[in-house]
């Protein structure tokens, strides 16, 4: 048998050498993701989630749970979709059984949650009542509606829910956590939506009291009626940045400046990229993150505040996303997101994110 000449064996090593290296790169790619909850006993419908990393190192991750992508109430689920949660002790590495924050007698959807400097826990969602055969008492079109629920050890109990005064009766939903700002204020970013023909417009509230009361909605942009679902963030400059949803031609996002504490705004200009239900996180790196959906669950970040940014990097295929990010010990940032169609369930992929761009990294 003839012998293998050192020059072929050399091309030979350096083809498998490369084949291990693809099919490591495609496996991390395509196959790397968890279900971190598939069905929270509500119709096997899992969408909308938003994580957060708490003061005591664990991972509280609230998500909508109903039978589909609207689940008004009926016989079988007499109070309609519900809030859940699922929770990690280990960084992510494995999840609790899913539990509910909270359970209103109406759809309730898009739930975000935030812990305050104090430990203080808040989730705030909107319930939605078109097409309900349960309405709540009083005055009012009652289309959308925003409330909120609280803990103070972390996470485990619940307040009862309480409406925000000033959404009530009204268009108003939510599509983004509470944040605390360096004095304490809690800024709310909500959106404003009329039907038939679709507009929306993107306004604040604030609250000085730790979200107990909160002021009436301060307008972003008037002019603009496509702000949707926004997104804001505090800049080290004192200024804080707005990025929100279009909803027409190629839904290239808005974004937009205050310089006030939210309650007077730039005009609102396009980001340069689409997207839906934007979520920012600022790393430990000072590298500013944006993910969203469009084109399917997709990240882009930014190394000067948010003036420009990256190439689109694409998490994930599917179009579900709703997307949430937190940061864990070791530098991975977690991003939870959601599948689309009949049986969705909550996803989660970690990421690590430098100067020189985005990879994903083990879980």
């Amino acid at each position: 048998m003839a012998s293998t000449s050192p020059f072929i064996a050399m091309v030979v090593a350096a083809i498998c050498t490369a084949a291990v290296a693809l099919a490591e790169e495609a496996a991390m790619s395509t196959a790397s993701y968890q279900v971190i909850c598939h069905d929270a006993g509500a119709g096997g419908y899992e969408a909308f989630p938003d994580v957060v990393r708490l003061q005591n190192g664990d991972l509280l991750c609230v998500f909508y749970a109903g039978y589909s992508h609207i689940s008004l109430p009926t016989d079988d689920l007499p109070n309609g979709a519900r809030v859940c949660a699922v929770r990690s002790t280990d960084n992510g590495a494995s999840w609790s059984p899913p539990f509910t924050v909270a359970d209103t007698p109406w759809d309730d959807r898009d739930p975000h949650i935030c812990q305050l400097r104090d430990g203080t826990l808040i989730c705030n969602w909107f319930t939605y009542y078109v097409g309900s055969r349960t309405r709540r008492p009083g005055d009012g079109v009652r289309y959308k509606e925003i409330w909120t629920v609280r803990s103070t050890d972390d996470g485990h109990t619940w307040s009862q829910p309480e409406l925000i005064p000033s959404t009530a009766g009204a268009y108003y939903g939510v599509s983004a956590p509470i944040r605390e700002l360096p004095d304490g204020t809690l800024i709310m970013p909500i959106y404003k939506e009329l039907p038939d023909p679709l507009r929306v417009w993107t306004l604040m509230i604030l609250s000085q009291d730790g979200g107990h009361t909160w002021s009436e909605p301060y307008m972003l942009d008037a002019e603009n009626d496509d702000n949707d679902e926004p997104d804001v963030i505090a800049r080290p400059d004192g200024s804080l940045l707005c990025v929100m949803r279009s909803n027409r031609g190629d839904n290239i996002m808005w974004r937009s400046v205050s310089h006030d504490g939210g309650k007077t705004w730039t005009k609102s200009v396009p980001i340069g990229f689409p997207g839906h239900a934007p979520y920012l996180l600022r790393t430990s790196q000072g590298i500013l993150l944006v993910a969203h959906r469009l084109p399917n669950t997709s990240l882009h970040y930014s190394l000067d505040e948010g003036e420009t940014w990256s190439e689109n990097f694409e998490v994930d295929s599917v179009i579900g996303a709703y997307p949430s990010l937190a940061e864990l010990p070791d530098g991975r940032v977690l991003i939870v997101y959601y599948e689309e169609g009949e049986g969705s369930s909550i996803r989660a992929r970690f990421l690590r994110v430098t100067r020189d761009g985005v990879e994903f990294a083990p879980n």
